[in-house]
């Protein structure tokens, strides 16, 4: 398939009243990335993944970060063990072996977009009102550079002014005083921020009188923690890099593995040479799951020899998952009662609950709904099911195209009740493995980001550290959301990330955020988040990771934990941005002393010297016993998860397996498609870094639409045709996009897909998981039509 057009038409959507801070609502080719009148086209892409593509790629971004020198020697930093930082992208572990290039291209591109040259000064606020810049795409607003120093909303001129930073934290401390509740603040996270800065942030406001902490978790991975939770007694998975190194199948569900987690494809192109078999479930069929050059891998770079990434390649419909995995358990039950000696029932006896309701429900389950809802045929199962049950050792992983249903906490534990009928839990080479998405995001909910707390946690966290916690659950993202509409959330902080363009129902995330009395951003670089302000508004420039952090006692490292429980430190080495930034402790801190004037923590001491936090944090947290030390050692430290030594935190002290009823994932009306929200490769969660998606064939375009050709060909569209796209929420109201492009593309009839953040506005903030509260931004109901007028 070839397309290529130039569009030069007007086009207008429909949209809600337009909301201060939100760029205007005609749409463009370049959807929220960098203007552009250039020709778009899609084409297929042959080539593999990573290599060539991928090198080239990455010499364009250092030239035009104008890093070549710079941004090299960092490359040679990046994930480096004492010597180096922690790339501030993806969550999946760095290599243990000593590996010199433990890079990917979008780390690259994510590390060299900090260290841009460009600044965003006192002198950029004086040019330029916030109502003028609300119109700017957020591509060009990320593009301006570094934020330099602390800054303060002037409503009388519409612009940001420069504040000292002992004003500012004066103005928080003052707005939070004034609350009749501390409940009435809620204080976001993005994935990056460091341990130390999670725990005192969390301690804060704690200290306050608070649990209100969404953080981005809510939206991507909170079903995995509650569906581990609830089947092993722990919200992470057991596997780690050895045992994928071990495992004779892999099952990688839901996650276009090229773009999100581009280190992966060494693990998986290293299993394949080895002979594991590797089976991707995914709706659309991506690049990253067919054949792959590891860059690093000099020879294959230099004669073009690629190595396989996959042996099997599934496309099931959105949400299908369980149905799939459910038949591969039905085809176990089966083989097992033809020869016997396949499942393990030494270990279903003694080490789990509720194995025979399991094999009664999935007894009971016809081949044909299992394929009517996973839209394979019974034979296509069964093939996979062979592989599961030739296999010694499997690991199953997951990302988003999983969670984000409203059954994503089942499917996650229909997987562990899929590895425990053979035994592949607690032992080397199987396991259930998530794959988290930003760097830290895991350690951020270890360290004690997390609305719905634990006795035993606060009961700790009180004793070592001289507080009362408060005992009730906190707000989550959706549930901070609706608190800002009807006036019970007065007061946002968030902690890095664009909370406005990466939560759901955009129009009405910003309407909230634009009637609380204050907002609070933390922040490296300016996005959309900083327009959308609250009466009072402030910007606070921190670090990034790639940046010397000097304190009183000397240069300091923070510690990051991987998608895998491994922790180890991190250390920037490059001049900060600008002598006045500060890092997140200080800034957390400086916060804490001006909110909590009678406060007997050690703020200051901490900041000082971050082994003073993480002595602090070895006290509070199991498995962080001697943290300075352990965290020092080659490689860091596994923190201890008690289920990969067969011991099971749940309340009956066994895994426990699920009973959940088979979804239907089918929509009621055959003219709606299901449509899942994704970023382009050239993007990393909000982030925009391009109009392109290279391993999709897309250049010069993000309003577009995914659709499989039968759809397009009952709809009467033709490759590059305009559709009108409108979503029906759960409480019955409507979202449109008008003038969108409809594109072919491989993924099973009846389902759709698209780019966020531009699609996030058809995801009402009624549409989400009654299971994890999670948005539904991998279930959108739509229609598309073709474009009126």
């Amino acid at each position: 398939m070839t397309s290529e057009v130039n569009d030069d038409a007007t086009r207008t959507h429909d949209a809600p009243a337009p909301v201060p801070g939100l760029m205007a609502v005609t749409p463009r080719q370049g959807g929220y990335g960098p203007l552009t009148t250039k020709k778009w086209s899609q084409k297929d892409y042959h080539h593999p993944a990573a290599g060539w593509g991928a090198s080239m790629s990455v010499m364009n971004v250092l030239t035009r970060e104008r890093e070549m020198i710079r941004g090299t020697r960092a490359i040679f930093k990046m994930n480096q063990e004492e010597v180096g930082y922690d790339c501030p992208g993806c969550a999946w572990p760095d290599d243990q072996h000593g590996l010199k290039l433990d890079v990917c291209e979008n780390g690259i591109k994510h590390t060299t977009w900090e260290m841009t040259p460009k600044r965003v000064d006192a002198n950029f606020f004086a040019r330029h009102t916030v109502t003028e810049l609300a119109a700017w795409t957020d591509f060009d607003l990320e593009d301006q550079g570094r934020l330099t120093q602390p800054l303060s909303y002037d409503a009388s001129t519409d612009r940001y002014v420069p504040i000292s930073w002992q004003d500012a934290f004066a103005l928080v401390g003052e707005e939070l005083r004034k609350l009749e509740s501390a409940d009435q603040a809620s204080f976001y996270t993005s994935g990056r921020l460091s341990n130390e800065a999670t725990f005192l942030y969390q301690l804060f406001a704690r200290e306050l009188g608070t649990n209100n902490l969404p953080d981005c978790s809510n939206m991507c991975h909170e079903a995995s923690g509650r569906a581990l939770t609830a089947s092993i007694g722990t919200g992470k998975g057991t596997a780690d890099l050895e045992d994928w190194e071990h495992a004779d199948a892999l099952f990688v569900l839901g996650v276009n593995v090229a773009s999100n987690a581009p280190r992966m494809l060494t693990t998986l192109s290293e299993a394949f040479k080895r002979g594991a078999q590797i089976v991707h479930v995914n709706p659309l069929h991506e690049v990253g799951a067919t054949r792959t050059i590891v860059p690093h891998d000099f020879v294959d770079m230099a004669i073009f020899r690629t190595t396989e990434t996959s042996t099997l390649n599934v496309q099931v419909r959105p949400g299908g998952d369980l149905a799939l995995m459910r038949g591969i358990a039905k085809a176990v039950f089966e083989a097992e009662a033809a020869t016997g000696g396949v499942i393990d029932h030494a270990f279903l006896a003694e080490f789990t609950h509720g194995f025979a309701e399991y094999q009664a429900l999935v007894e009971g389950t016809s081949w044909e709904e299992l394929a009517r809802q996973s839209q394979l045929t019974e034979a296509q199962i069964r093939e996979v099911a062979d592989i599961y049950l030739k296999a010694d050792n499997s690991i199953i992983s997951w990302c988003l195209g999983v969670t984000q249903h409203e059954h994503g906490v089942d499917t996650p534990r229909e997987f562990v009740n899929l590895l425990a009928l053979k035994g592949n839990l607690g032992r080397p080479g199987a396991g259930p493995s998530p794959v988290r998405g930003h760097s830290n995001v895991q350690g951020n909910r270890t360290c004690g980001i997390d609305h719905r707390p634990s006795d035993a946690f606060l009961d700790r966290l009180g004793e070592v550290c001289g507080i009362t916690p408060p005992r009730h659950h906190g707000l989550d993202t959706i549930a901070t959301i609706e608190g800002m509409h009807d006036g019970s959330v007065k007061v946002f902080v968030g902690m890095g990330g664009n909370f406005v363009m990466a939560a759901p129902d955009t129009p009405y995330t910003a309407a909230g955020l634009a009637k609380t009395e204050l907002t609070v951003q933390v922040s490296t670089k300016l996005n959309r988040s900083h327009l959308v302000h609250g009466k009072k508004a402030l910007i606070l420039p921190c670090l990034g990771r790639t940046e010397r952090d000097e304190q009183k006692a000397g240069l300091q490292s923070v510690s990051v934990e991987d998608a895998m429980s491994m922790v180890h430190l991190s250390k920037g080495s490059r001049k900060p941005a600008s002598p006045h930034l500060l890092s997140e402790p200080a800034i957390i801190a400086g916060i804490a002393k001006a909110a909590l004037p009678d406060t007997t923590s050690p703020w200051d001491a901490w900041v000082e010297d971050y082994d003073r936090i993480r002595d602090t944090m070895a006290d509070v947290f199991p498995g962080f016993e001697d943290f300075n030390t352990v965290v020092r050692q080659t490689n860091g430290f596994r923190i201890a998860q008690p289920a990969r030594e067969r011991t099971f935190l749940t309340p009956s002290g066994k895994m426990e397996f699920s009973h959940a009823p088979l979804p239907d994932v089918i929509p009621a009306d055959a003219e709606t498609l299901v449509l899942q929200t994704m970023r382009s490769h050239d993007q990393w969660n909000t982030t925009i870094y391009s109009n392109n998606d290279r391993y999709r064939g897309v250049k010069n375009l993000r309003e577009l639409i995914f659709m499989n050709a039968a759809d397009m060909k009952a709809r009467g569209l033709k490759q590059g045709d305009f559709v009108d796209i409108t979503s029906t929420s759960r409480d019955g109201s409507q979202r449109h996009l008008k003038r969108y492009l409809a594109l072919e593309y491989n993924l099973p009839q009846g389902s759709a897909a698209g780019y966020m953040p531009e699609m996030n506005v058809l995801i009402g903030i009624a549409d989400y998981s009654t299971q994890s509260d999670q948005p539904l931004m991998k279930n959108v109901q739509v229609t598309v039509t073709p474009a009126a007028g």
